[in-house]
């Protein structure tokens, strides 16, 4: 491939809960190598090490070992007080040094985001966002996470965890939800205990669904698609869900675009029903906003997470 054209390559590592994912981007923001491995869940230096593998097999394919700029999409976040990971529901994460550990395996500096910011930086960039002015990257998936995007610039703040409505309570909550499910960081009805694919499915099993017909989000729907009255009724609790919990973002930050990502974001039924849904919790006059699904697919994490370094 030559060395003129690699070594102006930016590769993007998407670390998630289930994959690692890697992908190297080139001129006009050309995909020049892409590779996925499981996570080694739990395992903190096993994920170093694979990281590692994994960009070590891209500059090789790309000719320029030690050349590349690297950035991370990430669950949670890195605290500006400590250093360290915050907030990640990939929980053998928190409290780790997860910049100083990487950069000293790969011998150079990384930069790190939430995924879901790198998500909105992605599809804000060249992706479903792209002409619009504010976007609000959504990952529903294992978790629930969110990034915002103005002008073409992730919106972040001297914590660290903007975006973060996965962890907000549920808006405009029922008496039956009240006072919620448990979530992992220590508080009771998160938006993550409500909408994320565990969430669904957990949901789908209380309301009487059956646990050997489906076992993800896709299934659900497939079911529902069948004519499962209780897919169908868990669904339609989903969708109220997260129609409520987008409805207040859009009080808050006023996004032209919203681009939903992660596994949950292939449930088609969410593009027609979330903006009705959504209308009565606007507090607006114009009350229609546009949800679109990625342009780049779950591929959105680690292209934006390439894009870090494009500020400079």
């Amino acid at each position: 491939m030559g060395l003129t054209m690699a070594a102006r390559a930016r590769i993007g590592v998407d670390l998630g809960g289930t994959k690692i994912a890697i992908t190297a981007l080139g001129d006009a923001d050309a995909e020049l190598f892409a590779r996925r491995r499981p996570t080694p869940r739990g395992d903190y230096e096993a994920s170093l090490a694979l990281i590692a593998d994994l960009v070590a097999e891209a500059e090789q394919h790309l000719d320029c070992a030690g050349l590349a700029s690297v950035g991370v999409a990430m669950p949670g976040s890195l605290s500006p007080v400590s250093g360290r990971v915050q907030n990640a529901n990939s929980t053998w994460l928190n409290g780790r040094a997860l910049d100083a550990d990487l950069a000293g395996v790969l011998g150079r500096p990384v930069r790190f985001a939430n995924d879901a910011n790198c998500l909105a930086l992605s599809e804000a960039a060249d992706g479903a966002g792209k002409g619009a002015r504010s976007v609000f990257g959504v990952i529903i998936g294992t978790g629930c996470g969110g990034g915002l995007v103005y002008r073409g610039r992730l919106i972040d703040g001297p914590r660290g965890n903007a975006g973060e409505w996965g962890h907000n309570p549920l808006p405009w909550a029922e008496p039956s939800e009240i006072p919620g499910p448990e979530c992992w960081c220590g508080l009771r009805g998160c938006m993550e205990t409500w909408i994320s694919g565990p969430a669904l499915h957990r949901d789908f099993l209380a309301g009487g669904g059956d646990a050997a017909r489906a076992a993800t989000g896709e299934d659900i729907a497939a079911r529902a698609d069948e004519g499962d009255a209780v897919a169908n009724a868990a669904l339609a609790r989903h969708a109220s869900r997260v129609a409520r919990g987008l409805a207040m973002v859009v009080n808050i930050f006023d996004p032209e675009v919203i681009v939903l990502g992660g596994g949950l974001s292939r449930l088609a039924h969410l593009y027609t029903d979330l903006p009705p849904l959504m209308r009565p919790f606007i507090f607006a006059d114009d009350r229609d906003v546009a949800i679109r699904p990625p342009k780049h697919g779950d591929a959105s994490g680690g292209r934006g997470a390439a894009r870090l370094w494009d500020a400079d």
